[in-house]
């Protein structure tokens, strides 16, 4: 099945090498570019859009997140997915909110790496079982659905009322999130309003995330 195009993103030459020869032999029709960090990707990708793209997270310069969201701010729809060794809740989610319709960890097989390629051109979201168990945790750990102050808040503010519970600072929050620091201080100033708390433990307490 021709996939028409396809751009790897990978710093390590080792594993560029492989990705590109899997999936060449997998696809030989298709047309798979490579890229070693997100800089020069991104500059050629804007322009030349792409099938398809594989992202690692970590990277020289510009991490594949930042990369993959400025891309998807061009290209909303081009199919983005994350090839990495980051098996971890905050980069899992930071790549899914980036945009990411996929997430595969590097130790996958390489019938497994193809197979998730195949199923996100067909339109599917991919993701290793070990991802997609913690994906479901995660939701299941943060279920405030019987709360009313937490459902108050709009879909931002909820968003943003999470990460304050991990005891984030604002430049942190703002980085997380794409958003500006004066952006998050307007939000939680009318998270505050609200709820009508002063502090981030109250506003925590009321919403019942502790």
């Amino acid at each position: 099945m021709p996939l028409g195009s396809l751009a790897i993103i990978e710093d390590n030459d080792k594993i560029r090498e492989y990705l590109c020869e899997l999936l060449s032999t997998a696809y030989p029709e298709t047309d798979v570019i490579v890229y070693a960090n997100a800089e020069d990707a991104l500059s050629v990708l804007k322009n030349e859009p792409v099938d398809m793209v594989l992202f690692d997270i970590e990277l020289p310069g510009m991490s594949g997140i930042e990369c993959m969201y400025k891309l998807k701010s061009v290209h909303l729809q081009m199919p983005c997915m994350m090839l990495t060794v980051f098996d971890d809740a905050e980069n899992i989610f930071k790549a899914i909110k980036a945009g990411a319709t996929g997430y595969i960890l590097k130790n996958s097989s390489a019938e497994k790496i193809i197979e998730a390629v195949n199923d996100l051109y067909n339109g599917g979201s991919p993701m290793s079982s070990q991802i997609a168990r913690k994906v479901i945790e995660a939701f299941q750990q943060t279920d405030n659905s019987k709360n009313e102050s937490y459902h108050s808040l709009s879909r931002r503010e909820q968003e943003i009322i999470q990460v304050l519970a991990k005891g984030f600072r604002y430049k942190e929050i703002a980085e997380q999130l794409f958003l500006s620091q004066e952006t998050i201080r307007t939000h939680i100033r009318n998270i505050y309003e609200k709820l009508h708390v002063n502090s981030r433990s109250e506003a925590l307490r009321k919403t019942g995330i502790i």
